[in-house]
């Protein structure tokens, strides 16, 4: 497994040049405008109330308010929509697909490929991987001899696909005439046509609907996908988008001997989930949250960053997802970019503050060689709720060391690990049903969802509650089962 040493000072050494251009903005705003406060202030001053209104002149009034009136109106009318989130749905495979560690092992043996060395490698991974025994592989992986083709590649998708909306739109009452965005995610297969072809045609969808497909985008693909539905929603008045996320791994299972290649294996697993976002006013009193930011870094302009997750083939010709002995450090420096930005947006002044100057402090005395520990922002002060992608064990422990999170903020994150294993970009949706079937969303609470892909690529969304969240109502994978949670690790 890499190494967390490559992690360990993540969030530590903030770059100053990723939040410096801020301050200074705020630095210069302030001079700008201190004169002309001054200036005011004086002036004011030297009057007293009678001569303040006696100097009023009514067409200056007149004119004044009226601009102000107008400046109000262009900002109601030219202001992004409230993007609301009604509800989301995340599908459970049946109990027929579960793959326990020795069922793994065992179909690994079966398909004579893998070398005993290398099954005895993939034993360790899972061993220290943090997955249950209850994680799901389509049935074409199980299935001896394999089945895997295109026909059952497209029915593995079709089946989590039409599950998901079946079952959101379901909950939300929504028409499939109601849905004029359709985005769907799926980073290593694509067929023609694409997904978001395939749902129109089933749910037969208006022609005006307007469809994004998503490939190779990675983990953080469902996150890119919010934020382009968000985007869209701000420009259509008065729609709804669906957006699908999920990962196809019938044709997608390495079956070679590289054991970077392997690892992709051990902790990919069967899932996916489908969102129902709208901007209707009217949506707002029925939806669960509002969108409230996203924020997109993207490192793939860096060599390393660019390749530490990549589809390739072996020595052997064999194609499999390779992964990087630099993917915890790649991860560390992108997620530093994604909450470097983030921070300014969300923490509150308090916090903004005790890191501004302690900013300012190391760069004076950096040159007299006192050493001043960097002041890690709280973020537990801007949020009530993390979602953090259940990339591995390792991943969250770095995560939950250097954010310096409780093991009740990482809870969703380890028990989604645990339960459904790395369902890639439809990770994070499993660990909000999560939360929410636990009945700790109240309303107001705010939601960090933080997750990161192939590219490099590290994405985040905040999200505030509308409501309180009725566990007893809730209807999610976790429902039957989440009296059994936490589990001990």
């Amino acid at each position: 497994m890499p190494s967390l040493e490559l992690m360990k000072k993540f969030l530590i050494s903030l770059r100053q040049k990723h939040t410096k251009p801020g301050y200074h903005f705020l630095i210069y705003l302030l001079l700008l405008t201190l004169p002309f406060l001054g200036t005011l202030t004086s002036h004011c001053s030297a009057l007293n109330l009678q001569d303040m209104v006696l100097s009023l002149n009514p067409g200056h009034v007149i004119a004044s308010s009226c601009l102000v009136l107008l400046l109000g109106m262009l900002y109601f009318l030219t202001r992004p929509r409230d993007v609301y989130l009604m509800d989301f749905a995340c599908y459970k495979p049946p109990p027929a697909l579960m793959c326990p560690t020795e069922r793994y092992l065992e179909r690994s043996r079966q398909a004579n490929i893998f070398t005993e060395e290398n099954l005895v490698f993939q034993k360790k991974i899972l061993e220290r991987s943090g997955l249950g025994q209850k994680t799901y592989f389509p049935e074409s992986i199980l299935s001896v001899p394999s089945t895997a083709c295109l026909d059952v590649a497209k029915k593995e998708a079709a089946v989590v696909i039409f599950g998901c909306v079946d079952e959101l739109l379901g909950k939300t009452g929504v028409g499939s005439e109601e849905i004029g965005i359709v985005i769907v995610n799926c980073s290593l297969f694509n067929s023609t046509p694409s997904f978001s072809a395939m749902l129109v045609n089933h749910y037969k969808l208006k022609s005006s609907v307007k469809t994004f497909n998503l490939g190779g985008m990675g983990c953080s693909a469902g996150l890119i996908s919010i934020d382009l539905a968000k985007h869209l929603l701000q420009a259509t008045p008065n729609t709804c988008a669906l957006v699908v996320s999920l990962e196809v791994q019938t044709l997608n299972c390495y079956l070679g001997n590289d054991r970077a290649m392997i690892m992709s294996n051990c902790i990919f697993r069967h899932g996916g989930a489908a969102v129902l976002l709208s901007n209707r006013p009217s949506d707002r009193r029925r939806s669960k949250y509002q969108l409230l930011r996203t924020v997109r870094s993207n490192k793939g302009a860096d060599d390393n960053s660019y390749s530490c997750v990549f589809l390739r083939e072996d020595d052997a010709g064999v194609v499999g997802v390779a992964l990087s002995k630099d993917l915890m450090g790649v991860a560390g420096e992108a997620l530093k970019v994604n909450i470097t930005t983030l921070g300014p947006l969300v923490l509150p002044i308090s916090e903004q503050v005790m890191f501004f100057l302690t900013l300012v402090a190391r760069k004076i005395f950096i040159c007299s060689g006192v050493k001043i520990k960097p002041y890690i922002p709280d973020f537990k002060k801007a949020f009530e709720h993390f979602c953090i992608h259940a990339g591995g064990k390792a991943v969250l422990d770095a995560i939950e060391k250097n954010l310096e999170l409780g093991e009740w903020h990482m809870e969703p994150s380890r028990m989604t690990l645990y339960r459904f294993g790395n369902t890639s970009s439809s990770s994070l949706w499993y660990e909000l049903g999560y939360t929410e079937g636990k009945g700790r969303i109240r309303k107001g609470d705010r939601v960090w969802q933080i997750a990161f892909g192939s590219g490099f690529k590290c994405n985040s969304a905040v999200w505030r509650a509308l409501k309180n969240v009725d566990s007893s109502m809730e209807k999610n994978p976790w429902m039957d089962e989440i009296h059994q949670f936490p589990v001990p690790l």
